[in-house]
């Protein structure tokens, strides 16, 4: 149970629903199909790949007579975009586009994605629902620690911000001991930041001789990154502040995709009247019936400059009826991506798996690494976790072995643990590298 006492009302106000938050599960069905039509016709005729694509496996944007009927069409998938860089998957004029962000680019080239004047408005509407749904309101002060640039992160906070009527603070992130000065000066009701980066602004509170917990921050809204039920806990206790998720990425818009409700906290409420979801097997690509856990897809309804056809995103959950908002759709928290399981001697592995277990064993903080290593012919996995200030030098071989057991219980695979001084590891202003692979190719 969260031990966050701080409370922002128990239950929606349904005043301060829009009017696609009250609609029927039939209403929405039905404006989406509308929308799914002239979404493929609209990529059809404007995008040569979607042509080609569509063309290729034997399908018109005619044939999609019902929702069900989107599993007819391809997927969609970074490599597409990274072929048609930078502008080859736009469906609008140069001239019409307004404004134009881009992934880092670290594994290849960038993914480059475009918005028109209205693609931006749509952005900050869904930014603007989804901060709401966290128990923003206007008046209140956002301390937006996102990163501003070609990352969507800060920019599209700041639009969603600004159109629900509150006061953003665009700090973007580093330059920690600034972070907290500025949260006791201008006293935000809410963070806008990645998990990792705001344990490490816990961090600084208490480096600081400050007790978080009587920080004006009442809402944390976090993203960008898999976090786990332990790590809410962890910041939920450490800041006596709600802790909840948000989810997006750029090729599909950017944040603001979905957002978990501050009076559920139950999984992330797709906003369906702008994005339609899908969960597919990742190996096979058959569409799963909701309740089944695979792979997540997007297609947008309503993009203009860059519109996406079931983009595969590599995340792994499940889609559940809703709940604070009934009519639309439930997906539960992203703890793992089909890109980043580790097969260990035969055992699927993921981080956020070491993470829940760093979190519950005494003694050790929330900062870790998994360094992949050659030993003989096999691969090994190592953790590299830092002790909390407060934990002794005896403890910490107690510690590790206490976590090399946990995760040869409930895991199923032998790991090593070496647990070092408190800010040993390099903190994360943005998404947090946890793996490091240094096997022998």
């Amino acid at each position: 149970m969260s031990t966050a006492t701080r409370r922002l009302g128990d239950a929606p106000d349904p005043t301060l629903l829009d009017d696609a938050e009250r609609m029927s599960v039939d209403e929405l069905r039905a404006l989406q199909l509308q929308r799914l039509q002239w979404t493929l016709r609209h990529a059809y005729e404007n995008v040569p790949f979607y042509k080609a694509s569509f063309d290729a496996a034997g399908v018109h944007p005619d044939d999609c007579r019902e929702l069900a009927d989107i599993a007819r069409f391809p997927t969609t998938t970074k490599a597409d975009l990274r072929d048609n860089y930078p502008f080859g998957m736009f469906a609008v004029p140069q001239e019409q586009v307004r404004r134009v962000h881009a992934s880092s680019g670290t594994t290849g080239r960038p993914t480059v994605v475009g918005y028109t004047e209205r693609d931006i408005d749509t952005w900050a509407t869904v930014m603007a629902r989804s901060i709401r749904a966290a128990g923003g309101r206007p008046g209140h002060k956002v301390h937006n620690a996102y990163g501003y640039g070609l990352f969507t992160g800060g920019l599209g906070a700041h639009y969603g911000i600004e159109k629900l009527g509150a006061t953003a603070i665009p700090v973007s992130g580093g330059m920690t001991p600034r972070q907290v000065q500025l949260i006791q000066d201008f006293r935000p009701e809410l963070i806008m930041v990645t998990p990792s980066y705001m344990l490490t602004v816990v961090d600084e509170f208490e480096k600081q001789g400050i007790d978080p917990r009587t920080s004006s921050l009442q809402v944390g809204i976090f993203g960008a990154e898999p976090w786990t039920e332990q790590m809410r806990l962890e910041i939920e206790d450490r800041m006596d502040m709600h802790a909840v998720d948000i989810y997006g990425l750029s090729e599909v818009m950017g944040p603001g995709v979905s957002q978990e409700c501050v009076e559920t906290k139950d999984g992330l409420h797709v906003w369906e009247d702008h994005f339609l979801p899908e969960v597919i097997d990742p190996v096979e690509g058959t569409p799963l019936p909701d309740g089944e856990r695979g792979e997540l897809l997007f297609t947008s309804l309503t993009k203009e400059a860059l519109p996406i056809i079931r983009y595969r995103t590599r995340d792994l959950t499940t889609l559940r009826p809703g709940t604070a908002r009934p009519g639309m759709r439930r997906m539960d928290k992203i703890t793992g991506r089909s890109d980043d399981m580790i097969i260990l001697r035969g055992v699927n592995v993921f981080p956020t798996q070491i993470e829940e277990i760093v979190l519950r064993t005494a003694g050790l903080a929330p900062h870790f690494q998994l360094v992949l290593t050659t030993q003989g012919r096999m691969d090994a996995l190592g953790v590299r976790v830092e002790a909390r200030p407060s934990t002794p030098a005896d403890r910490r071989d107690a510690a590790a072995a206490e976590l090399v057991k946990a995760v040869k219980d409930t895991v199923g695979v032998s790991v090593t643990c070496e647990v070092v001084d408190p800010d040993t590891l390099e903190r994360s202003v943005g998404k947090l590298q946890r793996l490091i692979d240094r096997r022998q190719r």
